[in-house]
């Protein structure tokens, strides 16, 4: 699972800032993991599609892989906001999270696979993933969750560019990924 990230060290639109902020006022409650991301998801949706919130640099796509754009990493390391931009068939491994997430379709969609794991005694010998799950992420769509429970894969299932924003309880520009975990376990396909 390999992706190009660029840092982008400050918000360079007003909307984005506004959207930073309104990030910042949830997240500093203090709440637990799951009610922070849905909490967090309120905040992002009204910003999904609009006009002037990503410029064009923080939207460009690499050729060989999805691109993972830093937008912003909170001084005290409670969240980070990313942009992932992927081209046509453009994907992650299947793989699970260090925090909670949020994310939000900007642009075209997401296609998403869920799994859960099936430990070696209960599969027989030999742990397994399962898909659970299979959600096609539209424009404007918001999902959140946090770890235990988060194991899925992602990819860019349109005829064109598609971007993602997606706000993590962690610091990504230190941790340079969300990613804990990839998995490489017999998995429905």
């Amino acid at each position: 699972m390999t992706a190009t990230t660029t840092e982008t060290p400050t918000p360079t639109t007003e909307r984005l800032r506004a959207l930073i902020a309104d990030v910042r006022e949830a997240v500093g409650r203090g709440l637990p993991p799951d009610v922070t991301a849905y909490l967090v998801g309120e905040k992002l949706a009204p910003h999904l599609g609009a006009e002037g919130l990503l410029t064009p640099a923080q939207c460009e796509p690499d050729p060989a892989h999805y691109r993972q754009h830093v937008l912003h990493a909170e001084r005290d390391g409670s969240f980070s906001l990313v942009a992932l931009v992927w081209l046509p068939g453009q994907g992650t491994a299947v793989h699970d999270h260090v925090s909670w997430c949020v994310t939000g379709v900007h642009q075209g969609e997401e296609h998403e696979r869920r799994y859960r794991l099936l430990p070696a005694e209960a599969a027989g010998g030999s742990a397994r993933l399962v898909a659970t799950e299979d959600v096609v992420n539209p424009l404007g769509s918001v999902c959140g969750f946090a770890p235990p429970g988060d194991i899925h894969r992602v990819w860019n299932g349109c005829d064109g560019l598609a971007v993602s924003l997606h706000v993590y309880g962690a610091d990504i520009s230190r941790l340079g990924s969300s990613v804990r975990r990839v998995y490489d376990l017999p998995a429905d396909a």
